[in-house]
């Protein structure tokens, strides 16, 4: 059990982290980020149709490295990349944007992406 200020502590630190992978998400001009990030949560998307969305969703979730979710407003699909782990850190972070970027080079490029 955690008293308050190690709760505090736990939820600043995946707001940072979800800062952090936010930042990662604009700095590559294939992808947008899909309505504001809150608290660890963060939506986006390629710049793409819904269906090569999906395609990278199934192509992430496919490869076991990592595990995101999708959802859709207005008929866009997204992705959510969620940090809720305490043992989070900036490397894991880093290593799903990394399987990320992998896997959308994968599709955009019509290489079959490697497990």
């Amino acid at each position: 059990m955690m008293g308050i200020e190690k709760l505090q502590e736990h939820v600043r630190k995946q707001v940072q982290l979800a800062h952090d992978f936010e930042k990662l998400v604009l700095s590559d001009s294939r992808f947008e980020i899909v309505g504001s990030v809150i608290l660890g949560l963060v939506c986006f998307r390629l710049k793409e149709s819904n269906e090569i969305n999906e395609k990278l969703l199934k192509e992430i979730n496919n490869s076991g490295k990592i595990h995101l979710v999708h959802s859709t407003e207005k008929e866009t699909y997204f992705l959510r990349f969620a940090v809720c782990a305490s043992s989070t850190e900036q490397k894991h972070v880093q290593y799903a944007w990394k399987i990320i970027q992998e896997l959308t080079n994968s599709i955009l490029n019509g290489i079959p992406p490697s497990n």
